[in-house]
């Protein structure tokens, strides 16, 4: 890497230190500034880190010129601020997910990266937990023989945790796009104004590589972690002809061929915090490596983009009763209304 990387932050609330804190682990990079509305929460922030603090995102950039910035902010805001950040050219950029949230904020996020210098990546940051990249090796290596199915769930809403699940079913084989979505849903969670999206949520997939696959979100979807938490049910699992690999962040993972099974369980809340730093940094050498040259993260704003587009294309299901057809698939901006309507 270069000898200094310099990183911002644009949103300094609970998210916000797990990004800093992993920056211990990035040899060559350091966290410069933070940026927020709220006085009390970016000078809070300064002071815990020893770094500037300001109010303004497009002042802080020209000022600190950083090579990444972080967006650790609510979905309702990606689009004006993945403009700024656009806008001054910073190479790198990762946000939290989901991407959007309806249709009108996902096409104008189509037509950005379309036209954007910055390299984009959304923060599905247990896609390199350590545990979850040794089921991706196994099925890569051939352990679980051909992969033919995929079963990818989540306790909380599609918009709070379902397309977490999705990215990490499809890291299992190999990142291919999806063909085919037949899904149902029902109701509006209203319980979480910064992830909407209907109670629960149950599709069949279909990806480019003929693998079928099932994915739920809600209290439709199987329990694998503490029972009186909507969040700690976080699971995709690959199952091919000769064995399956499973992760569950809070939980098991596993993996099972002809050779035996090898897994671990996930080891309580302490243990996950470290495995979230550790995912974190990954995560954050990941985009400095695709600054250098090397491939993009299997988050990049094109492929996350896609991800948000099966979302719709379950609401689209859903409405119409039928199976969408991704190729040709456009959503028409009333997409959420008419959903919310049924």
């Amino acid at each position: 890497m270069k000898d200094e990387y310099r990183a911002v932050l644009i949103g300094c609330g609970s998210r916000a230190p797990a990004h800093v804190d992993c920056y211990e682990q990035i040899p060559g990079a350091r966290v410069v500034a933070c940026c927020a509305p709220s006085p009390e929460r970016r000078d809070a922030l300064a002071r815990r880190y020893g770094i500037k603090a300001y109010s303004d995102p497009a002042e802080m950039i020209q000022s600190e010129s950083p090579h990444i910035v972080h967006l650790v902010t609510w979905p309702n805001t990606r689009v004006q601020l993945m403009s700024v950040v656009s806008k001054h050219r910073v190479p790198l950029c990762t946000v939290e997910k989901p991407i959007a949230t309806a249709v009108s904020d996902w096409k104008q996020l189509v037509e950005l990266e379309a036209t954007t210098s910055t390299k984009f990546a959304v923060c599905h940051q247990f896609r390199w937990q350590p545990d979850l990249v040794r089921c991706q090796e196994a099925v890569r290596s051939g352990q679980i023989g051909k992969p033919l199915f995929l079963d990818m769930s989540a306790g909380m809403n599609i918009a709070g945790q379902g397309t977490h699940t999705l990215n990490y079913g499809r890291s299992l084989i190999g990142d291919p796009l999806v063909k085919e979505v037949f899904g149902s849903a029902h109701g509006w969670d209203t319980s979480d104004e910064a992830h909407p999206g209907p109670v629960e949520t149950e599709a069949h997939l279909v990806f480019e590589n003929g693998v079928r696959g099932l994915w739920t979100s809600g209290p439709v979807s199987p329990r694998c972690g503490d029972p009186s938490t909507v969040w700690q049910h976080v699971r995709a699992a690959a199952y091919g002809d000769r064995g399956y690999a499973l992760y569950e962040e809070f939980g098991n993972w596993a993996v099972t061929g002809p050779s035996g099974i090898v897994g671990g369980e996930y080891g309580g809340p302490a243990n996950h915090a470290r495995n979230n730093r550790i995912a974190q940094a990954a995560f954050h050498r990941a985009m400095f490596e695709w600054l250098e040259g090397g491939p993009a993260p299997g988050t990049n704003l094109n492929t996350s983009l896609h991800e948000w587009k099966v979302v719709l294309a379950l609401y689209q299901s859903a409405v119409d009763r039928r199976p969408i057809q991704m190729d040709g698939f456009e959503p028409a901006d009333d997409l959420v209304n008419r959903f919310q309507g049924t």
